[in-house]
């Protein structure tokens, strides 16, 4: 079977200007130390930042040097993604280009980070392409991994590595490492994880093989992880199961029920209850609602309340003790 490497980089990211000249030097460093590396990949927004002010009207100016720096060193090229505004619509969109500087996908996040990445219109279609006689490849973004339902689709339409560019600075990244290596597990495949730094997240990128270890977790500083995978790790894990123990593929093809809280129409009474999409307000605001709250239904109560009984006794003085 054709070898075949795949290289994360790890790198600073400013929301205050352009960092595709960082990412071309970073590229051409990287190739020169690594010239048998075959596919890059960088995080999330690294190009630009996270600011939808950057959005951009033509993606081709983005696509366009990186056609180049494609062609240059002959690669397969996943350079982040950038906010791309269509018809009064921002899109959060990845590209992928082929040695040849075509390209071959564009992938729209399926899940922007509600009700935090305001402004941003999701995606409706996934995204899978092929490496001729390597695999198929599949590419999800950021919070779409917090949906087990967008890396499962991947998997079924025969994805056996998927490319996850993202971009994490808060403090649930611990979470995040987690659901990567369950998601290659549960999946049967290579996750590679890449965030970014400073405006482009809090670093700790991780790449999973097909049974869910750990190949590499970076720390919060600037790196290069080149990992060369062995795509006949995925076969053999699909066919004998991981650590030749389940088979999670097959017993969802399997399957002889039907997952009906998926099924069109299907009402969901729990998940409605649980209230709009909304930013959590600051604890006072809530506070305030809830004894609101609490009144209105003290007043439309029968029953009156029994009153309330402090748990702490007063102290008592005890002559004894004097």
């Amino acid at each position: 079977m054709k070898p075949f490497s795949i290289a994360g980089i790890q790198m600073r990211v400013s929301a205050s200007y352009s960092n595709v000249e960082a990412m071309k030097l970073k590229l051409d460093i990287l190739m020169n130390i690594y010239p048998w590396v075959d596919l890059v990949m960088f995080s999330e927004l690294a190009a630009y930042g996270p600011l939808t002010h950057h959005a951009l009207e033509r993606i081709e100016d983005f696509e366009e040097p990186m056609q180049e720096m494609a062609r240059k060193h002959k690669i397969w090229l996943l350079p982040g993604s950038v906010f791309h505004k269509v018809d009064g619509h921002i899109y959060n969109t990845a590209s992928v280009i082929d040695p040849e500087g075509r390209i071959v996908a564009r992938y729209r996040k399926m899940f922007p980070f509600y009700p935090y990445e305001v402004g941003v219109t999701p995606g409706h279609e996934f995204c899978v392409f092929d490496i001729p006689e390597v695999g198929r490849f599949g590419v999800s973004i950021c919070y779409d991994m917090w949906f087990p339902e967008t890396t499962r689709t991947l998997a079924v339409m025969g994805a056996e590595v998927i490319l996850h560019p993202t971009l994490t600075g808060t403090i649930d990244r611990d979470i995040e490492l987690s659901i990567a290596r369950a998601s290659a597990a549960i999946n049967q495949c290579y996750f590679f994880d890449i965030n970014g730094l400073d405006a482009g997240g809090s670093g700790r990128s991780i790449v999973c093989g097909p049974e869910g270890r750990v190949l590499y977790q970076a720390e919060n500083n600037e790196e290069m992880i080149p990992i060369e995978i062995n795509m006949e790790k995925v076969r053999r894990s699909r066919e004998l199961g991981v650590l030749r123990l389940g088979q999670p593929l097959k017993s969802f093809r399997d399957h002889a029920g039907d997952f009906e809280i998926y099924q069109k129409g299907t009402t969901h009474p729990y998940l409605d209850s649980l209230g709009p999409l909304l930013k959590p307000k600051r604890v006072k605001e809530l506070g305030d609602l809830q004894i609101k709250e609490e009144s209105e239904l003290d007043r439309t109560a029968i029953p009156a309340k029994a009153p309330f009984m402090p748990s702490i006794r007063p102290e008592q003085n005890n002559d004894n003790n004097l």
